[in-house]
């Protein structure tokens, strides 16, 4: 297994995901929990995979400065037009992961869905470490296998889950390797502080598809983000969202 680039999906990532409810949602929800954060004052700002660059242009339009890493040239060229659009600048850098190199650390880290299609998710964490100030935050949001378990048990797929087959097919955008929260927050626990814990679509993908085409997407995603943080709906969400500060 090798990590996974996505030239070949963009424009399913562009339909069913950033021009979708689901990605509304996301972006809510990120949002809302990085407001709490967000100084009133310039900051630098790394987002590692930042895939098409929604979350990192909201940040530029925050007054943040912004470095935007992608390894996916359709992605990054994606996310160049979004800035130009809007008039913005950034710093946009062609390379994988593992292939960064800074002269400096940043305020905020930004690492979201990114985990899940590593070919070995904890492999970054150290790196992350390093890139994020010691009085900085990361921002990781991750595919939650626990919420994908949940939803195979509802379908049925009990000989699926019998035999651990979580990853997506090849043209799928089910991740490759989604990772549970206690395996990461386990070893995440020595470097990392988790300040707060949010789920990305807490209930949307789990509503019959007629329910989902009858509501109204603004009142979804008020609902989602009235609940993103219950204790006990939190857990169920599609994506978990991390705000973490070093140790």
């Amino acid at each position: 297994m090798t990590d996974r680039y996505f030239d070949e999906l963009a424009g399913r990532f562009a339909e069913k995901i950033y021009g979708s409810t689901k990605g509304a949602i996301r972006l809510a929800v990120l949002q809302q929990d990085l407001a709490t954060v967000l100084p009133n004052k310039p900051i630098n700002v790394l987002d590692i995979g930042a895939g098409q660059g929604h979350i990192s242009l909201w940040l530029a339009q925050q007054g943040y400065h912004v470095t935007v890493t992608e390894p996916s040239a359709v992605m990054l060229d994606t996310a160049k037009e979004q800035f130009a659009q809007a008039k913005l600048t950034a710093d946009f850098i062609q390379q994988p992961w593992q292939q960064l190199s800074f002269n400096q650390s940043f305020d905020l880290v930004i690492c979201h869905a990114v985990l899940e299609w590593l070919a070995d998710p904890l492999s970054i964490l150290d790196t992350l470490k390093t890139f994020t100030h010691p009085r900085g935050t990361l921002s990781l949001a991750f595919y939650n296998k626990d919420a994908l378990i949940y939803r195979n048990l509802l379908k049925g797929h009990f000989k699926k889950l019998k035999k651990q087959q979580f990853s997506g097919e090849k043209q799928s955008l089910t991740p490759q390797n989604p990772i549970a929260s206690n395996e990461l927050k386990q070893a995440m626990n020595t470097d990392w502080e988790i300040i707060a814990q949010s789920g990305i679509r807490v209930f949307h993908d789990y509503m019959p598809f007629d329910f989902q085409a009858k509501a109204d997407p603004n009142e979804l995603i008020e609902m989602e983000l009235a609940y993103c943080k219950h204790p006990t709906f939190s857990g169920l969400g599609r994506y978990t969202h991390w705000l973490c500060q070093p140790k």
